[in-house]
C-alpha cells in the first residue's frame, strides 16, 4: 500500500507540471512515478501499479476513439454550424445571451466538443453582442455555461468515462444528466445576464468577412446524432444492446450519407481521430495516476475526512469528481480518476452506481 502522503505528492507534482504547461499526459505519468516512489512502493511496484491502472481504462479509450467519427462528421461537414445558426435564428437577437447559451448547449449535447462549439458560435455571438451593447464577460459566461450543460448530458468522452467507470449504460448517464443540465442553464442565464455589461468590450475585435459555404439542411445535420441516440435507446426500450463502440461511429456514417458527403469519409475520419487522440493520450496518463492513487491510503483519508465533518457517505462521489477534475484540468480525466479510485467505495456504501456516476460526472465540471 502506497502512503497517502506519497499519493498527495504525486498528485501535486502532476498539478504543478500541468499548470506550467507541461503536456498533461507526461505530467501525470511523472506524478505517478514520483508518488509511487515517495509513497514507498519501490520502482518495480510503482511501474506495476501504473500499468494496471492504465489497463483498467483501455475499453473507455477504444470507445472514445470510435466516437471521433461522429465528432469529425459534425465538425467538418458544416452540420455543427447549421445547428448553431438555426438555433440563434429561432431565438432572435433580442434574446441574444439565451441564443448563445442554447446554441453551445445543443452542439455539445449532440456530441460536438466544447471548444469547437464555442469557436462555431463565437462569430455570430460577437456580432449579436456588439449589436446589443454587451461586453465580453457575460457572453463568455453564456457560451461556457451552455457547453457545460451540454457536456453533462452528451455522448462525449467524459460521459463515456463515467459509464465505463461505474459500469452503467451510456444512455442512463446521459439521461440522468438532464437534471443538472437544466439547473446549469438556469444558473448560467442569470449569471450571464448580470455580467452582460461587465469586462472588456468588443470594439477592438476584428471580424473576418468569411466565405460562403454550402451547409447541409438542418434535418440532415441532426441525422447523425439522432441515429446514435436511437441505437443507444434500443437497450432500455427493447433490451437490445448496441454498444457506444458501434452506435457512435454508425451515427457519424449515417450523418455523412444523409448530408451526401460520403466522399469526404476519409477526411472526417482523420479529423475525428485527431480530436480524440489527445483525449486518449490524456487518459493513458490518467490511468497511471489512478493506479498509484487507487493503491494508496489517500481514498481512506478522504473518506474519513468526509465522515468526520458529518457529511453523508454519498458526498464522496461529487467531492471526488470535483477534486480530480481540478487536479487534472479535465472533466474526462477527472471523471475517470473519480470513478476508478473512489467509485467502489461510494457504491459499497449503499449509493447506486448510476447516482454515483452522475454525481462524480457533475463534480468533474466544477473547476
Amino acid at each position: 500500500m502506497i502512503t497517502a502522503y506519497g499519493a498527495i505528492v504525486g498528485l501535486c507534482i502532476a498539478i504543478i507540471l500541468i499548470l506550467r504547461k507541461i503536456n498533461p499526459t507526461y505530467a501525470m505519468i511523472i506524478g505517478a512515478v514520483v508518488g509511487g516512489l515517495v509513497g514507498g512502493a519501490g520502482l518495480t511496484n510503482t511501474v506495476k501499479f501504473m500499468i494496471v491502472g492504465t489497463q483498467g481504462i483501455v475499453s473507455a479509450i477504444i470507445r472514445i476513439i470510435t466516437a471521433g467519427i461522429l465528432a469529425g462528421t459534425l465538425i467538418e461537414s458544416g452540420a455543427a454550424k447549421r445547428i448553431a445558426d438555426s438555433i440563434i435564428a429561432s431565438v432572435g437577437t433580442k434574446r441574444s445571451l439565451i441564443a448563445m447559451m442554447l446554441a453551445t448547449w445543443i452542439l455539445t449535447a449532440v456530441g460536438v466538443f466544447g471548444d469547437v462549439a464555442i469557436i462555431t458560435v463565437a462569430p455570430v455571438a460577437i456580432l449579436m453582442a456588439k449589436q446589443s451593447g454587451y461586453r465580453k464577460l457575460g457572453v463568455l459566461m453564456a457560451m461556457i455555461g451552455g457547453v457545460k450543460a451540454g457536456n453533462v448530458m452528451s455522448p462525449n468522452p467524459n460521459a463515456i468515462a463515467a459509464s465505463e467507470g461505474f459500469n452503467v449504460p451510456l444512455t442512463s448517464v446521459m439521461a440522468i444528466g438532464i437534471i443538472p443540465a437544466i439547473t446549469a442553464l438556469i444558473a448560467t442565464g442569470f449569471i450571464a445576464y448580470y455580467l452582460r455589461n461587465k469586462g472588456t468590450d468588443f470594439e477592438n475585435v476584428e471580424m473576418s468577412a468569411g466565405v460562403d459555404e454550402e451547409l447541409p439542411t438542418l434535418a440532415a445535420s441532426i441525422s447523425g446524432p439522432l441515429v446514435t441516440i436511437a441505437l443507444l435507446l434500443l437497450r432500455p426500450l427493447l433490451g437490445v444492446t448496441v454498444d457506444p463502440l458501434i452506435a457512435l461511429p454508425l451515427g457519424g456514417i449515417a450523418g455523412m450519407l444523409a448530408m451526401r458527403k460520403a466522399k469526404y469519409i476519409g477526411h472526417y475520419f482523420d479529423v475525428g481521430i485527431a480530436k480524440m487522440s489527445g483525449v486518449a493520450m490524456l487518459l493513458i496518463g490518467t490511468g497511471t495516476l489512478a493506479g498509484i492513487i487507487s493503491n494508496s491510503a489517500l481514498k481512506d483519508v478522504i473518506t474519513a475526512a468526509i465522515e468526520s465533518v458529518g457529511l453523508p457517505g454519498f458526498m464522496l462521489a461529487p467531492i471526488a469528481g470535483t477534486l480530480m477534475g481540478a487536479a487534472t484540468a479535465s472533466s474526462t480525466a477527472g471523471t475517470t480518476l473519480g470513478s476508478q479510485i473512489f467509485g467502489p467505495t461510494v457504491v459499497a456504501g449503499g449509493t447506486s452506481a448510476l447516482a454515483a456516476a452522475a454525481m462524480t460526472h457533475c463534480g468533474s465540471f466544477v473547476f
